[in-house]
């Protein structure tokens, strides 16, 4: 850009020039999108503004370089002369050209806003048609779903119709075919009842299925169902027999297949049994179950129950009779109550181990183990319990009691303690194995109960035969300390047989010790509050007796000593005063 004398530029003018011949043209799309109005604001005047800013930078310089020379010296007059003259000019030329441009754009501008109320328009116009369409579609719509329901609800109840009428279908169906199934069982059952019907005794001429030993599950099955069917009435079983397959035979009745069944059934079950002893032998399990099964179809499989509890080693002869051995030991000795008990638990703990072990075989096994657990501890305790508690409480006579060496009553007591508390805790040990719907509490209650019946009566009786000893034992040693001291004076030996009869505390000590004893064994046998009320009372008034009596005969013994002490003090008095007079006499003869 060229600088004139006058100091103007003459770039200015020609670049409003060109803006006027060329005025700016805004378009829509300016506005459209992220739409800034600085953005736009700089484009229309970025191409006037920096040529003005420039040359304001410029005669900033100049300014500054005219007021100040380097020599430090100010400005001459036709320096400053020629300033005054470049400042006369426009300070900014551009403005004209910036006005014709805003107004070119407000031109534009309100045309563009013209455009834009018309597009406005044209489409609020469109979006009203459409919406009116709309509408009139939703509404067409609505109406064609109400009638789409009505459709469905219409559809769901010939559906929900068609489905009740398919399940009572089904179930005739199924009653139908039940009905077939069961006829067809009938009419083969009548097929096999008429073949046991035949002769008899005579088996040989039935089907292949009672003679395949791969079948024998369902033979069995089907001869319970016959045996029962016959059994039920058998002349009027042999009528239907007769009118349904025309044998008139059968009218004679059903007698001759009820024992015809009833030797097939025994005959298969003793097979199955001999089957189960082998597998047993072999510990076979699966077999032995397969074997219970069918056996369970025979009186729900008793037989082969008791027959596998009674084949148990356990219930040996010699196991049971080497039971008492262990409890008491030496035959010829007399058994002590503390060594029974530890017997008794070093047994019982065996016998739970072993049916212990057993539980886990029956469950193994038996279609039904809680009934052969009930049947396995019954005969634990009716035969191995029970045969040892009759060697080892055997009931004395009260008539003719064993003596104190024997160990008298009390023995039989203390025994019978020992038994029922070890039986008991072995009632506890069965039941944590599982003993069924048995009821083991009242087997062992009807076990004891011969002996708990009379219990009160031997209790009785062995406190008074302690008694009785005890009263002969302190006798003895009264003579005894008697004996001893025979050569002593009689006034001394007086006084000394006053002492051996004094009422001790030791011997009252020794009744109350009985009575404990005795009271512990009553709570134990008494499971009623009344009884054990009555049973301690009983016991109770055993000591009072005892001991009103030990007292009643020290004080008599007491008193009938003190009167021999003091008829032998006055005889003794009067032979000193005799012989006083005797002395007396003689010395006034002599002198």
């Amino acid at each position: 850009m060229k600088e004139t004398k006058d100091g103007t530029r003459s770039g200015r003018y020609s670049k409003a020039a060109s803006n006027d011949s060329y005025p700016i043209i805004l378009n829509i799309d300016d506005f459209k999108g992220d739409f800034s109005y600085d953005a736009l604001f700089g484009k229309l005047v970025n191409e006037l503004l920096p040529s003005y800013l420039e040359d304001e930078t410029e005669a900033s310089e100049l300014s500054w370089a005219n007021d100040a020379m380097p020599s430090g010296h100010l400005r001459t007059h036709s320096e400053s002369g020629k300033f005054s003259q470049g400042i006369s000019s426009p300070l900014f030329p551009e403005v004209d050209a910036l006005l014709s441009m805003f107004k070119n754009s407000c031109l534009q501008l309100v045309d563009l806003r013209k455009q834009v109320d018309e597009k406005l328009y044209d489409l609020k116009k469109e979006v009203a048609t459409q919406d009116s369409k709309h509408r009139k579609t939703l509404a067409e719509l609505e109406k064609g779903i109400g009638g789409l329901f009505d459709s469905f609800a219409r559809l769901d109840s010939r559906i929900s119709s068609v489905g009740q009428t398919a399940a009572k279908i089904g179930d005739h169906l199924q009653s139908a075919d039940a009905q077939r199934e069961t006829a067809s069982q009938t009419i083969d059952l009548i097929k096999y009842l008429m073949e046991f019907n035949s002769s008899p005794g005579d088996l040989m001429e039935l089907s292949p299925l009672f003679s395949d030993d791969s079948r024998v599950a369902e033979a069995a099955s089907i001869a319970q169902k016959l045996r029962l069917f016959a059994e039920q009435d058998p002349g009027t079983q042999g009528m239907a027999v007769s009118s349904v397959v025309g044998n008139t035979s059968a009218s004679r009745g059903l007698d001759v297949a009820v024992a015809n069944l009833q030797d097939y059934c025994n005959e298969l079950e003793n097979k199955l049994l001999t089957r189960f002893d082998a597998a047993s032998q072999k510990r076979d399990l699966p077999s032995m179950a397969e074997c219970a099964k069918i056996l369970s179809q025979f009186n729900r499989g008793t037989s082969v129950m008791q027959h596998y509890v009674g084949l148990r080693p356990m219930f040996d002869l010699e196991v049971m009779n080497a039971d008492a051995n262990v409890v008491l030991g030496d035959p010829d000795s007399q058994p002590n109550p503390i060594n029974v008990g530890v017997g008794l638990s070093s047994l019982f703990n065996e016998i739970t181990d072993t049916v212990r072990k057993e539980a886990v075989t029956i469950t193994a096994v038996f279609p039904f183990p809680n009934d052969v657990m009930s049947i396995l501890v019954q005969r634990v305790l009716e035969d191995r319990v029970t045969k040892l508690l009759e060697k080892l409480l055997m009931k004395p006579s009260l008539a003719n009691p064993p003596t104190m060496e024997q160990g008298g009553l009390a023995l039989y007591l203390r025994m019978l303690a020992v038994a029922y508390e070890k039986t008991h805790d072995l009632s506890r040990d069965l039941r944590s194995v599982g003993c069924g719907d048995l009821d083991v509490e009242g087997l062992i209650e009807s076990l004891f109960l011969p002996h708990k019946d009379t219990y009160l009566e031997y209790e009785q009786a062995s406190l008074k035969q302690l008694y009785k000893a005890k009263m002969e034992e302190l006798g003895i040693e009264s003579q005894l300390s008697s004996e001893s001291r025979g050569t002593i004076g009689r006034s001394k030996g007086a006084s000394i047989a006053s002492t051996q009869h004094q009422i001790s505390v030791s011997v009252v000590t020794d009744f109350v010790r009985w009575n404990e004893e005795a009271i512990s064994r009553s709570t134990l046998f008494s499971s009623q509050t009344a009884t054990i009320a009555a049973t301690v009372r009983a016991v109770f008034t055993c000591l009072l007796d005892q001991v009103c009596q030990y007292i009643k005969e020290g004080l008599e013994r007491a008193r009938d000593s003190l009167g021999e002490a003091a008829a032998m003090r006055e005889r003794f008095v009067l032979g000193t005063s005799v012989g006083r007079r005797v002395a007396a006499v003689t010395s006034s003869v002599t002198t």
